[in-house]
C-alpha cells in the first residue's frame, strides 16, 4: 500500500505541473501492478483547498467527487492518537518547515506501517523514513 500526498494529487490533476507526466506514469504503473493507495482526511482537506485556490471551485468539487467514488483509494480519518504523535513531530523539528498536515501524514504512515509515499514534496525526503515514489 502506498500513501498519497497532496503533491501527488495536484501533479496528477494539473497538466501544467512540472511533475504531471511522471505522476500519471507512476499512477498508471502502480494500478496495473494492483497497488493499493491510501491517504488521509487531512491530505484531502489540503488538496481540496489548494485545488479551489489554483483551479477553481468546480475543479475541486469534481476531484472530490472522483475521490469519493474511487475504488482504489482508501481514506483514513485521523484519530486523536495520530494527531498527538503528529504534534510531537511538528514540535520536534524546528529546523524543518514541515506543515502540520505533513506531520499527520508521517504519523499516520508510521501507525499503518507504510513504507512508501507517492509525492513530490521534499519534506518526506527530509523526514527520512519513507521511500519516495516515483
Amino acid at each position: 500500500m502506498i500513501f498519497v500526498d497532496t503533491a501527488a494529487f495536484l501533479a496528477v490533476e494539473n497538466r501544467r505541473d512540472a511533475h504531471h507526466n511522471a505522476a500519471l506514469a507512476f499512477r498508471t504503473a502502480a494500478l496495473e501492478q494492483g497497488q493499493a493507495f491510501v491517504t488521509s482526511d487531512y491530505v484531502l482537506d489540503e488538496t481540496y483547498t489548494l485545488m479551489r485556490l489554483r483551479a477553481g471551485h468546480a475543479v475541486a468539487v469534481q476531484f472530490g467527487e472522483d475521490i469519493r467514488a474511487s475504488r482504489v483509494l482508501r481514506v483514513e480519518y485521523l484519530t486523536s492518537d495520530v494527531i498527538e504523535v503528529a504534534w510531537r513531530i511538528f514540535r520536534g523539528f524546528a529546523d524543518k518547515d514541515f506543515s502540520f498536515t505533513d506531520c499527520t501524514s508521517f504519523a499516520l504512515m508510521e501507525r499503518l506501517g507504510l513504507e512508501a509515499v507517492f509525492t513530490f514534496d521534499d519534506h518526506f525526503r527530509q523526514y527520512g523514513r519513507f521511500a519516495i515514489r516515483p
